[in-house]
C-alpha cells in the first residue's frame, strides 16, 4: 500500500484566490446588468436596416419592435436581440455572424425554415444595425 501525502498550497497559489474571487464578481455583476450589450455592426445603419427589413417582408414571420406585425408567429420575436448568447440556437451572437445568418439561414442552419431571401451584404449590415438597436 502506498501512502499519500498532502501538499500545502504553495504561496503563489494562494496569492492568486484574491484576483480569481475578483473576476468571478465582476463577471457576476456584468452578468445581472439591466441593459442589454451594445453590439456595434460594421458599415451598418439602423434607419436603412428598418427599411430593408420591411421590404424583405420579415413581419411576417417575425415580431421586431418599432415595426408594424402582420400576425404571423412562425419565427422568434427579434426583440432585445443584443442579449441572447446565440443566434437561430447555433451561432455566438456576434455582428458579423447575424450579417451571415440574415443572407442565407439555411446555409448556417439546413433544417432551418427560414429562406434565404437574396439579403446582400450591406443590407444585411442594415438589418443588423437595426435588430441590435431595439429593445
Amino acid at each position: 500500500m502506498r501512502a499519500t501525502i498532502a501538499r500545502a498550497p504553495s504561496p503563489a497559489h494562494c496569492n492568486r484566490w484574491p484576483l480569481q474571487w475578483l473576476l468571478a464578481s465582476v463577471a457576476l455583476l456584468v452578468g445581472c446588468s439591466e441593459s442589454p450589450p451594445k453590439l456595434h455592426v460594421a458599415g451598418g445603419e439602423a434607419g436603412r436596416g428598418k427599411a430593408v427589413i420591411e421590404r424583405y417582408g420579415c413581419p411576417a414571420c417575425h415580431t421586431i419592435p418599432g415595426i408594424p406585425a402582420y400576425g404571423a408567429n412562425v419565427g422568434p420575436p427579434l426583440g432585445q436581440l443584443a442579449s441572447r448568447v446565440y443566434l437561430a440556437g447555433v451561432l455566438p451572437n456576434l455582428p458579423d455572424n447575424l450579417v451571415r445568418w440574415l443572407q442565407d439561414p439555411p446555409a448556417v442552419a439546413p433544417r432551418t425554415v427560414m429562406p434565404k431571401l437574396g439579403v446582400s451584404e450591406a443590407e444585411a449590415r442594415d438589418m443588423a444595425a437595426y435588430l441590435y438597436s431595439v429593445h
